[in-house]
């Protein structure tokens, strides 16, 4: 059997989860590298959400993800990324599962200055055993802490990345998303040992 892929052969599909709380970066980050129309599900906040839904300094914040947002990017000839972005409240979180089923990594996206909404994100990935990269976005560029701070807030392991990025940047979300597919293919190595 040839082990060389063909050069007319489709890419391998991988799907990341893109996660985290409300109001973070998600849709910003799935829209800021797909190579489609992201599709995203998103509905008018309505009064039903006040004081439920936080987005901190993000006043402007006027719709939410209510199931998902997709969008694709392709690395290479040889591998395409599925991009599936979780919505943030706590009450959508029956989804994730649903989200996280086969995927090969996920990037959770923290906003510095509101570590209170970024445990469920953490903890649900722990708990899962799916490799995830914990990603700061740099709102307006400043991170309202540093990041070996946000490691210990949040208590991440110290085998989990914790990087700075800026949702809104196509470069910087391509850097996270390799992150993501690098600790990925070092969980695959690993396992491949034992």
């Amino acid at each position: 059997m040839d082990s060389v892929r063909s050069p007319d052969a489709a890419p391998v599909p991988v799907k990341i989860v893109i996660a985290g709380g409300f109001g973070v970066g998600k849709t910003t980050t799935v829209g800021a590298i797909s190579e489609i129309p992201p599709l995203t599900t998103e509905a008018e906040m309505t009064s039903a959400g006040v004081g439920i839904d936080n987005a901190g300094h993000r006043v402007d914040k006027v719709t939410t993800t209510v199931a998902m947002d997709f969008g694709c990017v392709t690395i290479d000839r040889a591998l395409k990324l599925y991009l599936f972005g979780t919505p943030g409240q706590t009450r959508f979180g029956f989804m994730w599962d649903d989200l996280a089923h086969g995927a090969l990594g996920a990037l959770v996206v923290v906003d510095s200055s509101r570590l209170d909404d970024c445990y469920p994100a953490v903890d649900y990935f722990e708990q899962s055993g799916l490799p995830f990269v914990v990603a700061v976005n740099a709102f307006d560029g400043v991170l309202a802490n540093d990041l070996e701070s946000v490691r210990w807030a949040l208590a991440v392991a110290d085998h989990v990345p914790v990087i700075a990025f800026d949702a809104r940047d196509r470069l910087s979300v391509r850097d996270a998303l390799l992150v993501v597919l690098d600790r990925a293919l070092d969980r695959a190595v690993s396992n491949s040992r034992s």
